[in-house]
């Protein structure tokens, strides 16, 4: 049996995205910059996927940006609020996505910004305290970025209470939304952020395409110099088959918002119920355990296996056919581990192996009695 509970990383397709996307590739392959016929379709097709995605998200169309995913919107919004907006510091935390953390460096050595870090619970939550303490500690231009589900331990942050206490202060909000965009309702013209990330793949949309919402008259200048493409700011050829799937899975995801999420949320309290069966002693890390305190789609958990025993896990599962992630998939190939869990983590639950299953509307009980079965075999 196959099974995959990576949905985290990245999720399947959709089938009616497939179908979309494929029609778009065959019979809508002008480039959207073209004055012709065949650009003008093309063009039709990418302001309608615009349109689309910001009616979706209660945005107006010209905040709609589209990107090659979240690394790259995350990137935009750091950089071009440093070089346009005179952002000298940046607040954030040490439990973010590397696409913040490392563009963040970045920007220390090339611009000299300032990046301070707000605390991190051992539950993995924000302390609210200390980032207004952070806020009020000088008064340099400041640009908060903070993600809004966590993409290892799923915990959400509250976004109008962040949003609200920056623009108190007078500083910008950037939220990396990359894990919670479909998974959670927006209102971009009621939420209190200035600029939001963005990525298809992770709600059954292709790879390769996001887009971030920027709040308009932000003031940002162009991210990629060449063409007038994205209202200036982002130059370079739009992919209008991946930009009109994107648009596809979104609408799929809202338009079967309620039924989906509750199926999911079911399925989640499923999957804890049988591992505290067969771990009692299980840790599940941050707030993943706790229903209305993280997302509904992933669960990390530690399991008080044996060291010796754990090194062979990972490749025990993977020979079953599971897919799950001990970290993020965009560090995995690094030894040094998950920098969220050794964040958060203490003794003896940070020498015991952690795991992330993250779930979508694709997977079902049956799968997760298979895992049970193979973790039952694996520890006798």
């Amino acid at each position: 049996m196959n099974v995959y509970f990576d949905n985290a990383a990245t999720t399947p397709l959709r089938k009616e995205v497939i179908d979309v996307v494929s029609k778009v590739m065959e019979e809508c392959y002008g480039n959207p910059s073209s004055v012709h016929a065949y650009g003008r379709t093309a063009k039709t097709n990418l302001e309608t996927a615009r349109k689309g995605i910001a009616k979706l998200l209660n945005a107006a169309p010209q905040e709609i940006i589209f990107t090659s995913g979240g690394t790259e919107s995350d990137n935009m919004i750091l950089q071009c609020a440093v070089k346009d907006l005179g952002v000298t510091t940046i607040i954030s935390s040490r439990i973010e996505h590397h696409a913040i953390l490392h563009a963040m460096e970045a920007l220390e050595l090339t611009n000299g910004i300032k990046v301070l870090y707000v605390n991190v619970k051992k539950d993995g939550s924000i302390d609210f305290d200390h980032l207004e303490i952070l806020l009020h500690s000088d008064n340099s231009k400041k640009l908060v970025s903070l993600m809004h589900v966590n993409n290892e331990i799923g915990n959400v942050l509250d976004l109008s209470r962040v949003g609200k206490l920056c623009h108190e202060n007078d500083a910008l909000f950037h939220t990396d939304a990359v894990q919670g965009i479909a998974h959670f309702t927006f209102d971009l013209e009621q939420l209190p952020v200035d600029f939001l990330s963005a990525a298809a793949h992770k709600f059954h949309g292709p790879k390769g395409v996001g887009f971030s919402f920027i709040r308009k008259n932000s003031g940002l200048q162009p991210f990629i110099h060449g063409g007038s493409q994205e209202r200036g700011l982002r130059a370079g050829t739009e992919s209008v088959h991946n930009i009109v799937g994107m648009q596809k899975a979104l609408e799929l995801a809202y338009d079967n918002y309620e039924q989906e999420k509750t199926q999911v949320v079911e399925l989640k309290a499923y999957f804890i119920k049988k591992i505290k069966e067969l771990f009692p002693e299980a840790i599940f890390n941050g707030l993943s355990g706790i229903e209305n305190k993280s997302t509904y789609t992933l669960i990390n958990v530690a399991l008080p296996i044996p060291t010796d025993k754990a090194l062979m896990l990972d490749f025990h599962l993977d020979l079953k056919g599971i897919a799950c992630s001990k970290g993020s998939a965009c560090q995995s190939g690094s030894a040094s581990g998950s920098h969220v869990l050794n964040e958060i983590q203490e003794p003896p639950v940070k020498d015991w192996p952690s795991l992330r299953f993250s779930f979508s509307i694709f997977n079902t009980k049956k799968e997760v009695d298979y895992l049970i079965e193979v973790f039952r075999d694996f520890i006798k």
